[in-house]
């Protein structure tokens, strides 16, 4: 069965304003949406310290089907990120070593994985950002079908080609890219408040005087 490669284009971000998303962190950019647009905590790193911060193109792949990852790798730009609804299958991989050889060769700034991953020391000896649910040896097949760059649902998040992907630690959020510019703003205003929340709790300010937090009412237990 042949993929669908969904005819879209969008604007690409300039590199100077991708510099700035990569000093929010991912929670940072939740916080800032409501607490929303976050993939299930099922969705970390191969590694500590691994980053995104780069535009989604999407795939939606048939469960234990590479073949359209595959074609999307060799038609990504630099520096973009490949985001996968594998379906949330945990016991046959999408994506492994070969694949990722091919990503860093072209430049691709990382992957999302809704499913498994194998060959995993790879990925970490390349230093290839990649996010995923689980790791398993069973590898995939090919040519079962699915799509290339349309809106998707992933571990909870939609996700549209173009979007702003952003992962650390804590996971992966997703920026809408129709609401990136003000979303941007309002994280670097929240880092602010934060750097200034510390400073006060290093002055010796309680978190519950920060926020004015209600008292305990004291319960005489005679």
């Amino acid at each position: 069965m042949a993929y669908h490669q969904i005819d879209i284009d969008f604007p690409r971000l300039d590199a100077s304003v991708l510099d700035q998303w990569r000093q929010i962190p991912a929670a940072v950019a939740s916080d800032c949406m409501n607490r929303t647009q976050v993939m299930t905590s099922k969705i970390k790193p191969i590694f500590s310290g691994a980053r995104l911060c780069g535009q989604a193109r999407t795939v939606a792949t048939m469960v234990g089907d590479c073949g359209p990852i595959c074609n999307l790798i060799g038609s990504a730009r630099l520096g973009e990120i490949i985001v996968v609804d594998a379906g949330g299958a945990e016991d046959i991989a999408v994506w492994g070593g070969v694949m990722a050889e091919e990503a860093v060769q072209r430049g691709i700034g990382g992957a999302v994985i809704d499913g498994a991953i194998r060959d995993v020391a790879d990925m970490r000896r390349l230093n290839f950002p990649m996010f995923c649910r689980s790791v398993v040896p069973r590898g995939p097949h090919h040519g079962f079908g699915g799509t290339v760059d349309a809106t998707i649902a992933v571990a909870g998040a939609p996700v549209s080609p173009g979007d702003i992907v952003l992962g650390d630690d804590d996971g992966v959020v997703i920026v809408p890219l129709a609401s990136a510019d003000d979303i941007l703003k309002a994280a670097q205003a929240h880092l602010l408040k934060e750097a200034k929340w510390i400073e006060d709790i290093r002055g010796g300010v309680s978190i519950s005087e920060m926020f004015s937090l209600p008292q305990a009412q004291t319960i005489d237990p005679s």
